[in-house]
């Protein structure tokens, strides 16, 4: 599908001036935080900032997802009541570790769309544990919602009893499996960040290693980071075409006064054209 998920950027969601920043920011998705950036004292305020922010959605010039406290918190029922709302793209669910996690959130969202007249909106899950690794296919594939997984090395080290460093070798195999799963299951992977700032040849280097083993971007803690992933995650020329095609197709299917048409007998709608343009624009 023509898509661009090269950087996903978190944003503390309980900081309103990197929350007004984040619009003139051009990651590709900006997925505002109510988990770990976010201390427990200040998560109501974070849900209230986010929710607010929602209302401007058409100020931001990326993809919006909201990420979630991780199911086993009890504040995942907290954080959907407020930002399953028009305006949020995607929700990221982290520390998923099995599908009935996944199924107990996807009925809790179905409610509050039906309730508020949206579409479904859009999961991505967050594998950060060795039970998640294990699951990563069964996670990938249990929901027509999960577009993507994402790694998580942090946790994963965590769970495993093992220390961080640049190249953690504790991580190899879990980090390998992640886009194969993903990819047997038809969803994008997207890897975990880089925790220098600083070091940014480092994140080049690991961003060239992601790309080599399947992942369409990266996760990112800092605006800084944006452009050396965008460099490294280039449209391939599959997607570059596919792109060509559903804004040629969708052009003379709204020219039909349609609001959807099909693309190689996948359905297509604005949101695809919209995914489309940005792709185009961003090779120019």
């Amino acid at each position: 599908m023509a898509r661009l998920l090269r950087s996903l950027l978190f944003v503390p969601g309980n900081n309103t001036r990197f929350l007004e920043k984040a619009k003139s920011l051009n990651s590709d998705i900006i997925c505002f935080d109510l988990e770990d950036s976010v201390p427990l004292e200040e998560k109501k305020s974070a849900r209230n900032l986010i929710k607010n922010a929602l209302k401007h959605r058409s100020e931001y010039n990326s993809e919006i997802y909201v990420r979630t406290n991780s199911p086993i918190s009890g504040m995942i029922s907290d954080d959907l009541l407020e930002v399953i709302q028009k305006g949020v793209d995607g929700i990221v669910i982290p520390k998923v570790n099995t599908i009935n996690e996944i199924k107990k959130i996807e009925k809790m969202m179905t409610g509050l769309e039906k309730k508020r007249k949206l579409k479904p909106i859009e999961v991505m899950a967050s594998i950060e544990s060795a039970e998640g690794v294990v699951n990563a296919y069964s996670i990938a594939s249990c929901s027509k919602r999960i577009s993507a997984l994402i790694f998580g090395v942090f946790d994963l080290l965590n769970d495993l009893g093992v220390e961080y460093t640049k190249k953690p070798e504790g991580a190899l195999y879990s980090r390998a499996k992640i886009p194969i799963d993903a990819r047997a299951a038809g969803k994008y992977a997207i890897d975990a960040i880089w925790q220098d700032i600083d070091d940014v040849a480092g994140l080049e280097q690991d961003s060239v290693v992601a790309k080599n083993l399947g992942y369409v971007g990266k996760s990112i803690i800092h605006p800084q980071q944006v452009d050396v992933v965008h460099k490294v995650f280039y449209p391939t020329l599959t997607e570059i075409e596919w792109a060509k095609k559903v804004m040629s197709t969708y052009d003379l299917a709204r020219k039909s006064k349609k609001g959807a048409t099909t693309v190689d007998g996948k359905m297509i709608d604005e949101v695809h054209y919209k995914r489309a343009v940005a792709l185009l624009n961003s090779i120019k």
